[in-house]
């Protein structure tokens, strides 16, 4: 609005016009001339001697969101910088400890060195094993796959020359597994190409994946040890009856022997007379495999056994040249001397003085980079997938190692809606668990049929009771001669320690509304009609594993059932019996899916394990690679080998003990088979 003096007489301030009173007084005298009067700002722009509050609450917003912004700007500034200081200090770290990637020399030897148990399935999360290996620690796992893969890669790579084997660290593995590793070192070696192993001690298993080799040196004091297989483990019926538990096992199957360590001071003849079977079948294919390949008469392995200790006073009690005299070696030498062998055979690293070499796991980490060819990469519009089931079957969701019931069946779920996946390998590795899980798992097999997708049951080194009833309704199942399976069984243990409790004067009083209420509680003695349901729950569960196993075998029912009874069977003996329908290894359990599927050649392999977002992906890479910096700069902390020992002990009591803790069916109903083979 346009601002203007008053006119002239108007008093200052009043913008009224005048009334008639005033326009006909008389006028007055005017006082000495004044400076005309400041004009009065018209209303909109007035200003009150109070401010407005609705005014200031504006101002008050508006300085608010201005500070707001100018705060959020340097916050994010703040946030941009630090992230720049630690990809900057991440990149220093990498430049640190780990200045290059792995690369494969002209020419070299392929190293194969396994750091603990050959597995179908690694145990855990990504994260927990990459950051494990960063920091240089083991975490007793060596994925059997990664090693065949690399061996296959390795025989056509002209830059490997030689497989030098290292079994040192190799911690015991299934007698499958060792089988399916010297069938990929055997193809290696039809490429004309040499294999080497060196040892100062080979265990009964690590001496298996050693014999694979062309020539086989042993360090002058060191030793062979093979004594065979055998099934020993503790029973608790007199510590129990010392604590005054009352352990109460409910079982069906008359072989089903698991329960007896807590209600027996030894093994019952029925699973001695399996063990021994069973046991002896390994023993036969174990020297079936060495004693070919060392040129050695047939039982030779069993009278060194036998008669070791007179053979030893022969040569003086050393143990190396017992291994040379009987050829169980060809030659005893020092670490230096196979070195310089292997330098003319795969050149010489001058940095190190030693032979040039590429670790097992590097190689595979270039190969996988894809410089190198990666077998299986067939047609991706059609593919046999492979899921695995390694470890005790438990109910709900499970990492790596254990079989969740809902994880696996949720994996065979994705199989199923793929429309590129054909046909699926069921790989098992598994002494069972939880019945209802095992249930969930066959469901999911059986859908995968009904969508028209053939299912191949392939079994490792264990696929008994819970692991063969998921198997029960695939299209074929295919076994090696050593696996152990069968035990189609049932138990139920419920312990009880009210006389325990009673023994520090602890009494339990009560009551309920129903004779039922409260009887499963493990401070009261189980009533006798609980116990009666009890027995009635197994032995139900029991009759439909057996009906499952007749369905799926197209047999009768009475047949499985004589065969059955919880009995444990070598895969050659379950074959004659009929739980399984060819001894073969995974190869011949994929080309089995695939004819099945009626594919042709050129199909892709696609084994599927639980894949990394790219979050998470980023997460691990980061942290694993922040951490060998930090081990390069001598910042982290690397176990020393005292750590290390203490750490294989561990492994081998959690691998005791685990199993059984591990079982949480709802209803206390289990299909678990205790194959401890060592």
């Amino acid at each position: 609005m346009e601002n203007s003096l008053p006119p002239e007489g108007t008093a200052s301030g009043a913008n009224e016009p005048a009334t008639e009173a005033e326009s006909t007084a008389p006028p007055v005298p005017l006082a000495p001339a004044l400076p005309p009067p400041l004009p009065t700002p018209p209303p909109a722009a007035s200003v009150s001697a109070k401010p407005d509050s609705s005014v200031m609450s504006v101002l008050w917003k508006a300085l608010k969101a201005t500070v707001g912004f100018v705060f959020g700007v340097l916050d994010a500034l703040r946030k941009t910088l630090h992230f720049l200081l630690l990809v900057l200090l991440f990149t220093l770290l990498v430049m640190a400890g780990n200045p290059s990637s792995p690369v494969i020399p002209q020419q070299a030897a392929l190293v194969l060195a396994p750091q603990g148990r050959l597995v179908e399935e690694l145990s855990g999360s990504s994260l927990d094993r990459a950051l494990a290996r960063a920091s240089g620690q083991n975490d007793g796992e060596v994925l059997l796959r990664d090693v065949v893969d690399a061996i296959d890669v390795a025989a056509n790579d002209e830059h490997i020359r030689a497989l030098v084997i290292d079994p040192s660290g190799l911690d015991g593995s299934g007698l499958t597994k060792l089988q399916e590793l010297s069938v990929a070192i055997a193809r290696f070696r039809k490429t004309g190409k040499p294999v080497y192993a060196y040892g100062q001690y080979f265990d009964q298993a690590q001496y298996h994946l050693a014999a694979q080799a062309d020539h086989l040196w042993l360090d002058p004091l060191g030793a062979v040890a093979i004594d065979g297989y055998s099934a020993y483990r503790s029973f608790y019926k007199g510590t129990l009856e010392k604590l005054a538990v009352d352990v109460n096992v409910f079982r069906a199957g008359s072989h089903k022997s698991y329960g007896d360590m807590f209600t027996r001071d030894s093994m019952s003849p029925e699973e001695k007379a399996d063990a021994i079977a069973w046991l002896g079948d390994l023993w036969s294919l174990y020297q079936g495999d060495i004693e070919p390949r060392r040129k050695l008469p047939k039982a030779a392995l069993q009278t060194q056994a036998e008669q070791l200790a007179s053979r030893l006073e022969a040569v003086n009690g050393s143990m190396a040249e017992l291994a040379l005299q009987q050829k169980l070696v060809d030659r005893l030498a020092t670490w230096e001397e196979f070195e310089n062998e292997l330098i003319a055979v795969a050149g010489e690293d001058e940095d190190y003085h030693t032979f040039n070499s590429m670790d097992l796991m590097d190689y595979l980490r270039v190969v996988r980079s894809g410089e190198v060819f990666i077998p299986h990469a067939g047609d991706s519009a059609r593919r046999v997938a492979v899921v695995v089931a390694s470890g005790e079957i438990v109910d709900g969701e499970a990492p790596g190692g254990t079989v969740g019931g809902d994880t696996l069946a949720a994996a065979l779920r994705d199989v199923r809606f793929d429309d590129d996946v054909q046909a699926v390998v069921l790989r098992i590795d598994s002494p069972g668990g939880s019945m209802l899980a095992s249930e969930v798992v066959r469901r999911e097999v059986l859908a995968l049929k009904q969508a028209g997708k053939p299912v191949v049951a392939s079994f490792s080194s264990v696929a008994a009771s819970g692991g063969y009833y998921i198997a029960a309704a695939a299209d074929e199942i295919v076994a090696l001669p050593a696996t152990i399976t069968g035990s189609i069984g049932v138990f139920a243990i419920i312990p009880t320690f009210e006389n325990t409790l009673g023994k520090v004067g602890i009494t339990i009083d009560g009551v309920g509304t129903t004779p039922l209420a409260g009887s499963l509680s493990l401070e009261r003695t189980l009533p006798e009609d609980t116990k009666r349901v009890l027995q009635m729950g197994v032995d139900d569960a029991y009759r439909r594993f057996v009906t499952i196993v007749a369905e799926g075998r197209q047999r009768k029912y009475e047949e499985i059932d004589a065969i059955a009874q919880g009995k444990v069977w070598s895969g050659q003996d379950a074959k004659e019996v009929g739980l399984v329908d060819t001894l073969g290894d995974i190869d011949v359990a994929i080309k089995a899916a695939a004819r099945l599927a009626k594919m042709d050649e050129g199909y892709r392999i696609d084994y599927r394990e639980p894949a990394l977002g790219w979050a998470e992906s980023l997460v691990v890479g980061a942290q694993v690679r922040s951490i060998e910096g930090l081990a390069g700069l001598g910042l982290w902390h690397k176990p020393s080998g005292a750590e290390k020992l203490l750490r294989r002990g561990l492994n081998d009591l959690e691998l005791v003990t685990r199993g059984m803790g591990r079982l949480n069916d709802p209803r206390g109903l289990n299909a678990w088979c205790a194959c401890d083979v060592r």
